[in-house]
Protein backbone atom coordinates (compact mmCIF):
# COMPACT_ATOMS: atom_id res chain seq x y z
CA UNK A 1 0.00 0.00 0.00
CA UNK A 2 1.15 3.51 -0.69
CA UNK A 3 1.83 5.72 2.25
CA UNK A 4 -0.45 8.80 2.27
CA UNK A 5 1.49 12.01 2.57
CA UNK A 6 -0.62 14.84 3.85
CA UNK A 7 0.38 16.94 0.88
CA UNK A 8 -1.17 14.36 -1.43
CA UNK A 9 -4.34 14.19 0.61
CA UNK A 10 -4.53 17.96 0.60
CA UNK A 11 -4.36 18.21 -3.18
CA UNK A 12 -7.99 17.13 -3.10
CA UNK A 13 -8.76 19.86 -0.58
CA UNK A 14 -7.10 22.48 -2.76
CA UNK A 15 -8.97 21.54 -5.91
CA UNK A 16 -12.48 20.82 -4.71
CA UNK A 17 -12.97 22.64 -1.40
CA UNK A 18 -14.95 25.35 -3.14
CA UNK A 19 -17.28 22.73 -4.60
CA UNK A 20 -18.02 21.78 -1.01
CA UNK A 21 -18.89 25.37 -0.15
CA UNK A 22 -21.13 25.64 -3.19
CA UNK A 23 -23.10 22.61 -2.00
CA UNK A 24 -24.74 24.80 0.65
CA UNK A 25 -25.96 27.39 -1.79
CA UNK A 26 -26.53 25.97 -5.22
CA UNK A 27 -24.39 27.45 -7.98
CA UNK A 28 -22.72 30.31 -6.11
CA UNK A 29 -19.20 30.77 -7.38
CA UNK A 30 -15.82 31.01 -5.72
CA UNK A 31 -15.73 34.74 -6.27
CA UNK A 32 -18.66 35.16 -3.88
CA UNK A 33 -16.15 34.85 -1.04
CA UNK A 34 -14.42 38.01 -2.25
CA UNK A 35 -17.15 39.77 -4.20
CA UNK A 36 -20.30 40.95 -2.50
CA UNK A 37 -18.55 41.50 0.84
CA UNK A 38 -17.83 45.12 1.59
CA UNK A 39 -15.09 46.06 4.02
CA UNK A 40 -15.84 49.29 5.88
CA UNK A 41 -12.29 50.46 6.59
CA UNK A 42 -11.41 52.92 9.32
CA UNK A 43 -11.00 53.18 13.05
CA UNK A 44 -8.02 51.99 15.07
CA UNK A 45 -4.92 51.67 12.92
CA UNK A 46 -3.41 48.64 14.69
CA UNK A 47 -5.62 46.03 16.33
CA UNK A 48 -4.29 43.47 18.80
CA UNK A 49 -5.54 39.91 19.24
CA UNK A 50 -4.20 36.62 20.55
CA UNK A 51 -5.15 33.01 21.06
CA UNK A 52 -5.65 29.86 19.02
CA UNK A 53 -2.57 28.47 17.33
CA UNK A 54 -4.83 26.28 15.17
CA UNK A 55 -6.06 29.36 13.34
CA UNK A 56 -2.59 30.93 12.96
CA UNK A 57 -2.10 30.11 9.29
CA UNK A 58 -5.66 31.12 8.46
CA UNK A 59 -5.11 34.32 10.44
CA UNK A 60 -2.14 35.15 8.21
CA UNK A 61 -4.50 34.95 5.24
CA UNK A 62 -7.07 37.11 7.02
CA UNK A 63 -4.48 39.76 7.88
CA UNK A 64 -3.31 39.83 4.28
CA UNK A 65 -6.90 40.33 3.10
CA UNK A 66 -7.32 43.13 5.67
CA UNK A 67 -4.14 44.86 4.45
CA UNK A 68 -5.35 44.72 0.88
CA UNK A 69 -8.79 46.06 1.71
CA UNK A 70 -7.69 48.71 4.25
CA UNK A 71 -4.31 50.18 3.38
CA UNK A 72 -2.46 51.38 6.46
CA UNK A 73 -4.44 49.25 8.91
CA UNK A 74 -3.15 46.05 10.46
CA UNK A 75 -3.64 43.41 13.15
CA UNK A 76 -0.96 42.07 15.48
CA UNK A 77 -1.93 38.48 16.35
CA UNK A 78 -0.07 36.46 19.01
CA UNK A 79 -0.45 32.68 18.71
CA UNK A 80 -0.35 31.63 22.36
CA UNK A 81 -3.21 29.15 22.64
CA UNK A 82 -6.96 29.44 23.08
CA UNK A 83 -6.75 29.64 26.87
CA UNK A 84 -4.40 32.61 26.75
CA UNK A 85 -6.46 34.24 24.02
CA UNK A 86 -9.63 34.13 26.11
CA UNK A 87 -7.80 35.28 29.24
CA UNK A 88 -6.23 38.26 27.49
CA UNK A 89 -9.51 39.26 25.85
CA UNK A 90 -11.35 39.07 29.17
CA UNK A 91 -8.66 41.19 30.84
CA UNK A 92 -9.05 43.86 28.16
CA UNK A 93 -5.46 43.59 26.96
CA UNK A 94 -6.55 42.64 23.41
CA UNK A 95 -9.29 43.86 21.11
CA UNK A 96 -10.61 40.35 20.47
CA UNK A 97 -9.58 36.76 21.15
CA UNK A 98 -9.10 33.67 19.00
CA UNK A 99 -10.25 30.34 20.38
CA UNK A 100 -11.05 26.83 19.18
CA UNK A 101 -13.73 26.59 21.85
CA UNK A 102 -16.39 29.19 22.61
CA UNK A 103 -16.85 31.01 25.88
CA UNK A 104 -18.54 28.92 28.54
CA UNK A 105 -19.98 29.29 32.04
CA UNK A 106 -18.68 32.21 34.08
CA UNK A 107 -16.65 33.45 31.12
CA UNK A 108 -19.81 35.03 29.70
CA UNK A 109 -20.23 37.17 32.82
CA UNK A 110 -16.54 38.07 32.75
CA UNK A 111 -16.86 39.01 29.09
CA UNK A 112 -19.88 41.20 29.81
CA UNK A 113 -17.83 43.12 32.37
CA UNK A 114 -14.96 43.42 29.91
CA UNK A 115 -17.39 44.74 27.29
CA UNK A 116 -18.80 47.33 29.72
CA UNK A 117 -22.18 45.63 29.98
CA UNK A 118 -22.50 44.49 26.38
CA UNK A 119 -22.64 40.82 25.43
CA UNK A 120 -19.66 39.05 23.91
CA UNK A 121 -20.13 36.99 20.76
CA UNK A 122 -18.38 33.86 19.51
CA UNK A 123 -18.05 34.14 15.73
CA UNK A 124 -16.83 31.05 13.80
CA UNK A 125 -14.42 31.99 11.02
CA UNK A 126 -13.10 28.69 9.63
CA UNK A 127 -13.10 24.90 10.15
CA UNK A 128 -9.90 22.93 10.81
CA UNK A 129 -9.39 19.16 10.53
CA UNK A 130 -7.17 17.67 13.24
CA UNK A 131 -4.61 15.23 11.89
CA UNK A 132 -3.29 12.41 14.04
CA UNK A 133 0.36 12.80 13.06
CA UNK A 134 3.04 10.18 13.53
CA UNK A 135 6.66 9.34 12.72
CA UNK A 136 7.28 5.66 12.00
CA UNK A 137 9.94 4.92 9.41
CA UNK A 138 8.91 1.26 9.03
CA UNK A 139 5.17 1.77 8.50
CA UNK A 140 3.44 2.20 5.15
CA UNK A 141 0.04 3.39 6.45
CA UNK A 142 -1.30 3.73 9.95
CA UNK A 143 -4.92 3.00 10.83
CA UNK A 144 -6.32 3.97 14.23
CA UNK A 145 -9.72 4.10 15.88
CA UNK A 146 -10.97 6.13 18.84
CA UNK A 147 -10.63 3.40 21.52
CA UNK A 148 -7.04 2.70 20.46
CA UNK A 149 -6.21 6.41 20.30
CA UNK A 150 -7.62 6.88 23.78
CA UNK A 151 -5.46 4.06 25.13
CA UNK A 152 -2.35 5.53 23.47
CA UNK A 153 -2.97 8.99 24.91
CA UNK A 154 -3.80 7.76 28.42
CA UNK A 155 -0.81 5.41 28.59
CA UNK A 156 -2.66 2.08 28.45
CA UNK A 157 -0.94 1.25 25.15
CA UNK A 158 2.77 2.05 25.20
CA UNK A 159 4.21 0.02 22.30
CA UNK A 160 3.59 0.25 18.57
CA UNK A 161 3.46 -3.56 18.38
CA UNK A 162 0.66 -3.77 20.94
CA UNK A 163 -2.02 -6.29 19.84
CA UNK A 164 -4.63 -3.53 19.57
CA UNK A 165 -2.49 -1.83 16.94
CA UNK A 166 -1.50 -4.97 15.07
CA UNK A 167 -5.22 -5.83 14.85
CA UNK A 168 -5.74 -2.61 12.87
CA UNK A 169 -2.50 -2.73 10.86
CA UNK A 170 -0.71 -5.49 8.99
CA UNK A 171 2.54 -5.13 10.93
CA UNK A 172 3.93 -2.70 13.46
CA UNK A 173 7.49 -2.04 14.65
CA UNK A 174 8.74 -3.16 18.04
CA UNK A 175 9.15 0.40 19.31
CA UNK A 176 7.99 2.48 22.23
CA UNK A 177 5.29 5.06 21.53
CA UNK A 178 6.34 8.66 22.13
CA UNK A 179 3.27 10.75 22.91
CA UNK A 180 3.42 14.52 22.46
CA UNK A 181 0.65 16.79 23.71
CA UNK A 182 -0.01 20.52 24.00
CA UNK A 183 1.62 21.98 27.11
CA UNK A 184 -0.38 25.23 26.85
CA UNK A 185 -4.10 25.74 27.47
CA UNK A 186 -5.34 24.66 24.08
CA UNK A 187 -8.65 24.55 22.25
CA UNK A 188 -7.07 21.94 19.98
CA UNK A 189 -6.58 19.75 23.05
CA UNK A 190 -10.15 20.39 24.16
CA UNK A 191 -11.51 19.33 20.77
CA UNK A 192 -9.29 16.24 20.65
CA UNK A 193 -10.27 15.14 24.16
CA UNK A 194 -13.94 15.82 23.38
CA UNK A 195 -13.60 13.43 20.43
CA UNK A 196 -11.96 10.75 22.59
CA UNK A 197 -14.61 11.12 25.29
CA UNK A 198 -17.46 10.81 22.79
CA UNK A 199 -16.07 8.14 20.47
CA UNK A 200 -13.81 5.82 22.46
CA UNK A 201 -16.60 3.65 23.95
CA UNK A 202 -15.45 4.31 27.50
CA UNK A 203 -11.70 3.92 26.92
CA UNK A 204 -11.13 7.64 27.63
CA UNK A 205 -12.22 8.54 31.17
CA UNK A 206 -9.98 11.56 31.59
CA UNK A 207 -12.57 14.12 30.54
CA UNK A 208 -12.06 17.09 28.25
CA UNK A 209 -10.87 20.68 28.55
CA UNK A 210 -8.01 22.86 27.35
CA UNK A 211 -5.46 21.07 29.57
CA UNK A 212 -4.28 17.64 28.41
CA UNK A 213 -5.48 15.07 30.96
CA UNK A 214 -3.91 11.89 29.64
CA UNK A 215 -1.10 11.81 32.18
CA UNK A 216 1.55 10.55 29.74
CA UNK A 217 3.94 11.93 27.17
CA UNK A 218 5.89 15.12 26.64
CA UNK A 219 4.38 18.58 26.37
CA UNK A 220 5.16 21.10 23.63
CA UNK A 221 3.85 24.61 23.15
CA UNK A 222 1.45 25.29 20.31
CA UNK A 223 0.73 23.35 17.15
CA UNK A 224 4.18 24.33 15.93
CA UNK A 225 5.76 22.70 19.00
CA UNK A 226 3.93 19.40 18.74
CA UNK A 227 4.29 19.13 14.95
CA UNK A 228 8.03 19.86 15.16
CA UNK A 229 8.41 17.24 17.89
CA UNK A 230 6.70 14.61 15.74
CA UNK A 231 8.89 15.47 12.75
CA UNK A 232 12.12 15.01 14.73
CA UNK A 233 11.18 11.99 16.89
CA UNK A 234 10.99 8.39 15.71
CA UNK A 235 7.99 6.63 17.25
CA UNK A 236 6.16 9.91 17.91
CA UNK A 237 2.43 10.59 17.76
CA UNK A 238 0.42 13.76 18.38
CA UNK A 239 -2.68 15.68 17.30
CA UNK A 240 -2.15 18.68 15.03
CA UNK A 241 -4.23 21.22 13.18
CA UNK A 242 -3.81 20.17 9.58
CA UNK A 243 -1.99 23.23 8.22
CA UNK A 244 0.88 22.68 10.67
CA UNK A 245 1.09 19.02 9.71
CA UNK A 246 1.32 20.10 6.09
CA UNK A 247 4.05 22.62 6.82
CA UNK A 248 6.13 19.93 8.52
CA UNK A 249 5.45 17.31 5.82
CA UNK A 250 4.06 14.87 8.38
CA UNK A 251 2.05 11.71 7.86
CA UNK A 252 -1.55 11.39 9.04
CA UNK A 253 -3.27 8.30 10.37
CA UNK A 254 -6.45 7.06 8.74
CA UNK A 255 -9.31 6.85 11.22
CA UNK A 256 -11.69 3.93 11.52
CA UNK A 257 -15.13 4.94 12.78
CA UNK A 258 -18.00 2.58 13.66
CA UNK A 259 -19.60 3.44 10.30
CA UNK A 260 -16.38 2.98 8.32
CA UNK A 261 -15.73 -0.29 10.14
CA UNK A 262 -18.88 -1.64 8.55
CA UNK A 263 -17.61 -0.58 5.12
CA UNK A 264 -14.12 -2.00 5.91
CA UNK A 265 -12.52 1.29 4.84
CA UNK A 266 -10.84 3.70 7.26
CA UNK A 267 -11.28 7.42 6.61
CA UNK A 268 -8.48 9.73 5.49
CA UNK A 269 -8.46 13.52 5.57
CA UNK A 270 -9.85 15.06 2.39
CA UNK A 271 -12.36 17.64 1.24
CA UNK A 272 -14.92 14.94 0.60
CA UNK A 273 -14.59 13.43 4.08
CA UNK A 274 -14.24 16.69 6.02
CA UNK A 275 -16.91 18.44 3.98
CA UNK A 276 -19.48 15.88 5.02
CA UNK A 277 -18.38 16.36 8.62
CA UNK A 278 -19.02 20.09 8.80
CA UNK A 279 -22.43 19.71 7.20
CA UNK A 280 -23.50 18.40 10.61
CA UNK A 281 -22.59 21.60 12.48
CA UNK A 282 -25.52 23.50 14.00
CA UNK A 283 -25.72 27.00 15.43
CA UNK A 284 -27.03 26.78 19.02
CA UNK A 285 -26.02 30.20 20.37
CA UNK A 286 -28.55 32.94 21.02
CA UNK A 287 -28.94 35.72 18.46
CA UNK A 288 -25.58 36.75 17.05
CA UNK A 289 -23.61 34.62 19.51
CA UNK A 290 -22.92 31.92 16.91
CA UNK A 291 -21.79 29.02 19.08
CA UNK A 292 -21.78 25.76 17.14
CA UNK A 293 -22.78 22.28 18.24
CA UNK A 294 -20.20 19.97 16.64
CA UNK A 295 -21.01 16.87 18.71
CA UNK A 296 -22.33 15.16 15.58
CA UNK A 297 -18.78 15.13 14.18
CA UNK A 298 -17.40 12.52 16.56
CA UNK A 299 -19.56 9.49 15.74
CA UNK A 300 -20.62 9.94 12.11
CA UNK A 301 -23.36 7.73 10.73
CA UNK A 302 -21.86 7.69 7.23
CA UNK A 303 -18.76 5.58 6.47
CA UNK A 304 -16.78 8.26 4.61
CA UNK A 305 -16.86 11.09 7.17
CA UNK A 306 -13.67 12.25 8.94
CA UNK A 307 -14.56 12.62 12.64
CA UNK A 308 -11.96 15.02 14.15
CA UNK A 309 -12.69 18.57 13.03
CA UNK A 310 -12.81 21.79 15.04
CA UNK A 311 -14.45 25.16 14.47
CA UNK A 312 -12.32 28.15 15.40
CA UNK A 313 -13.82 31.42 16.64
CA UNK A 314 -13.08 35.09 17.08
CA UNK A 315 -14.51 36.29 20.40
CA UNK A 316 -15.60 39.93 20.24
CA UNK A 317 -17.65 42.51 22.11
CA UNK A 318 -21.01 43.11 20.51
CA UNK A 319 -20.48 46.75 21.50
CA UNK A 320 -17.13 48.39 22.21
CA UNK A 321 -16.71 51.46 24.35
CA UNK A 322 -14.21 52.82 21.82
CA UNK A 323 -15.85 53.45 18.43
CA UNK A 324 -12.49 53.31 16.63
CA UNK A 325 -11.92 49.78 17.95
CA UNK A 326 -15.45 48.74 16.98
CA UNK A 327 -15.00 50.01 13.43
CA UNK A 328 -11.60 48.35 12.97
CA UNK A 329 -12.74 45.00 14.44
CA UNK A 330 -15.73 45.04 12.12
CA UNK A 331 -13.53 45.83 9.11
CA UNK A 332 -11.05 43.09 9.95
CA UNK A 333 -13.78 40.48 10.32
CA UNK A 334 -15.47 41.61 7.10
CA UNK A 335 -12.15 40.99 5.33
CA UNK A 336 -11.65 37.64 7.13
CA UNK A 337 -15.02 36.12 6.26
CA UNK A 338 -15.09 37.60 2.75
CA UNK A 339 -11.89 37.75 0.67
CA UNK A 340 -9.93 36.05 3.47
CA UNK A 341 -11.79 32.79 2.83
CA UNK A 342 -10.41 32.44 -0.70
CA UNK A 343 -7.86 29.62 -1.09
CA UNK A 344 -7.93 28.66 2.60
CA UNK A 345 -8.08 25.02 1.49
CA UNK A 346 -4.54 25.31 0.16
CA UNK A 347 -3.46 25.97 3.74
CA UNK A 348 -5.28 23.01 5.23
CA UNK A 349 -8.55 24.67 6.25
CA UNK A 350 -12.16 24.37 5.15
CA UNK A 351 -13.76 27.77 4.43
CA UNK A 352 -17.10 28.69 5.96
CA UNK A 353 -19.98 27.17 4.00
CA UNK A 354 -22.06 29.94 2.47
CA UNK A 355 -24.99 29.48 4.85
CA UNK A 356 -22.65 29.97 7.84
CA UNK A 357 -20.83 32.79 6.08
CA UNK A 358 -24.05 34.77 5.73
CA UNK A 359 -24.93 34.31 9.41
CA UNK A 360 -21.47 35.42 10.52
CA UNK A 361 -21.61 38.39 8.15
CA UNK A 362 -24.86 39.53 9.75
CA UNK A 363 -23.32 39.34 13.22
CA UNK A 364 -20.19 41.20 12.12
CA UNK A 365 -22.28 43.99 10.62
CA UNK A 366 -24.12 44.29 13.95
CA UNK A 367 -20.94 45.06 15.94
CA UNK A 368 -21.24 48.61 17.20
CA UNK A 369 -20.08 51.09 19.82
CA UNK A 370 -21.58 52.57 22.96
CA UNK A 371 -20.01 55.92 22.09
CA UNK A 372 -20.10 58.23 19.11
CA UNK A 373 -17.19 58.05 16.63
CA UNK A 374 -14.42 60.60 17.11
CA UNK A 375 -14.43 63.52 14.69
CA UNK A 376 -11.63 64.00 12.13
Amino acid sequence: MKRYRLAAAMSLLATVALVLSACSSGSRATLDYAGGFRVDCGGKQTLTASGSTAQTNAMNKFIDAYHKACSGQTLNYTSNGSGAGIKEFLSGSTDFGGSDTPLAGDQYADAKRRCAGADAWNLPVVFSPLAITYNLSAVDTLVLDAPTLAKIFNGTITRWDDPALTALNASMPAEDIRVFYRSDASGTTDNFQSYLLAASVGAWTQGKGKTFNGGVGTGAAGNIGTSTAVKTTEGAISYNELSFALQQGLYAAEIKTPASRRSLRPVRIGTDTVGKTINGAKIIGDGDDLVLDISSFYNPAQPDVYPIVLATYEIVCSKYTNPDVAQAVKAFLQAAIGPGQVDLAKNGYIPLPFNFQSRVAGAVDAISSTAAPSSG
